[in-house]
């Protein structure tokens, strides 16, 4: 059973479960548009090179790949917080040129500012965004995006009275609250134990559904980008080869055909899970070429 996100056009089924498509690039108008994004710390032996993508309004889409492919360079860039070397990153039909309030960024480290409570913490991006709110209305939107991550009893405490799981769950709200057109994640659970990771994947799940939020997503965790995603990017390493070396970049495009109501307790009884996830554990053993 397909999911509602369509193959895109020039995309092939290598597989009942896989669209693969090595540039993972169409010329349809989508929301998030990348075009042949390259970086080179070094001339002669990009990162990586000729990357392109598209995100859809409303589309879930995660990126794997080995230490050292770039996939964090690629969310810098979309976050404007880097630039690429070569190449174009266009969001909502303009060319993304440093960061932004319509990009909500979540890295794997919360960021919050220790001296201010839960409220404050958030209430200061709501006023960034919007300078010309009340007092009252700031603090009436920042407890709506304190009470979707479950933490109205932690609101006015300091981070440093809070665990890990509950510091990542307000880097989320805050993301959430500055309402950006597209969240960017940066591996947000990798230093999380199992169980506080499940239950903030779930939450977010939600959230993502309500808001009908565009995500891009970095993570190592492949029954995580099962779960969330719509699509999964695969990226590969740059290597040496008896032709010389060939920078990383995009090698696949993975259409997740799992129903977009699943849920962690059924996703390994839905039929082709087992297919997509052994698809992406072996290109990520035998074809991702890490260093």
């Amino acid at each position: 059973m397909w999911s509602d996100t369509s193959v895109r056009e020039g995309t092939t089924l290598a597989a009942p479960v896989v669209a693969a498509n090595p540039k993972g690039f169409s010329m349809s108008s989508g929301f998030l548009k990348v075009e042949q994004l390259a970086k080179a710390y070094q001339a002669d032996k990009p990162v990586f090179a000729d990357v392109s993508f598209t995100l859809d309004k409303g589309e879930f889409v995660c990126i794997i790949g080995h230490s050292g492919c770039g996939k964090t360079t690629i969310l810098n860039v979309l976050a404007g917080l880097d630039t690429a070397t070569s190449g174009h990153c266009f969001m909502d039909g303009r060319e993304i040129a440093g960061p932004s309030l319509e990009r909500g960024v979540v890295f794997q480290s919360h960021a919050l500012m220790p001296w201010l409570t839960v409220r404050q913490n958030i209430a200061f991006a709501v006023k960034s965004r919007w300078p010309e709110w009340s007092k009252a209305q700031i603090n009436e939107h920042a407890e709506k995006f304190v009470a979707l991550v479950g933490l109205l009893p932690a609101i006015d405490k300091k981070p440093s009275q809070l665990s890990g799981g509950m510091k990542q769950r307000v880097g989320i709200a805050r993301a959430f609250a500055i309402q950006p057109k597209m969240l960017l994640l940066d591996e947000p659970f990798g230093a999380l134990d199992a169980l506080t990771r499940g239950t903030i994947q779930d939450e977010l799940m939600a959230i993502v559904r309500e808001t009908h939020q565009t995500v891009f997503m970095i993570t190592h965790d492949v029954d995580e980008a099962i779960l969330l995603a719509d699509r999964i990017l695969l990226m590969t390493n740059g290597q040496e080869t008896g032709q010389g070396y060939r920078p990383g970049g995009m090698a696949e495009v993975v259409v997740n055909p799992l129903p977009r109501g699943r849920t962690r307790a059924q996703l390994h009884h839905l039929d082709g899970y087992y297919d997509l996830r052994n698809h992406i554990v072996d290109f990520l053993v035998s074809r991702a070429k890490a260093h």
